[in-house]
């Protein structure tokens, strides 16, 4: 089995007091193993409405294989691997946003709702180092659909 050039991914989301919690849960579970561990923090917003932050973090070999073979279904993977001078910064992190509607369907999307962080191995630690590890990686684990 092929080495995951990653330290960790991480999965974050808002649920804002107009959504229903299991739904937006349900959402962020589309990308993660089924015994992941999701966080949970409540939080007040500017007009007093209630937010709920929801975020994963996965970093067995395993459970990001699991992230990147739904991330692989993915209908613009190309155009992910073609932007990865912009999504993969000076810290070698990995940004994707997905949509979190899209993903309560089971589908994967480019959208709005969910961030995706993953932190990608560099030795050394350079971004252009980074983002060559991330085109192989996505390029390995893209679908047949793409």
């Amino acid at each position: 089995m092929a080495r995951v050039p990653l330290h960790y991914v991480e999965l974050r989301t808002f649920c804002y007091a107009t959504e229903d919690e299991k739904r937006v849960t349900a959402a962020l579970e589309t990308f993660l193993p089924e015994d992941a561990a999701i966080d949970r923090v409540e939080n007040v917003g500017h007009h007093g409405d209630r937010i709920v932050v929801l975020s994963a973090r996965v970093e067995t070999a395993d459970e990001m294989r699991h992230v990147l073979d739904r991330l692989g279904d993915l209908e613009h993977l190309d155009r992910v691997i073609d932007e990865l001078d912009e999504r993969v910064d000076e810290n070698c992190s990995l940004f994707l946003r997905l949509d979190k509607q899209a993903a309560f369907r089971g589908d994967v999307r480019l959208g709005d709702g969910i961030t995706l962080r993953a932190k990608v191995e560099a030795y050394p630690a350079k971004q252009e180092t980074a983002v060559e590890n991330a085109r192989e990686l996505l390029a390995r684990h893209r679908s047949d659909v793409n």
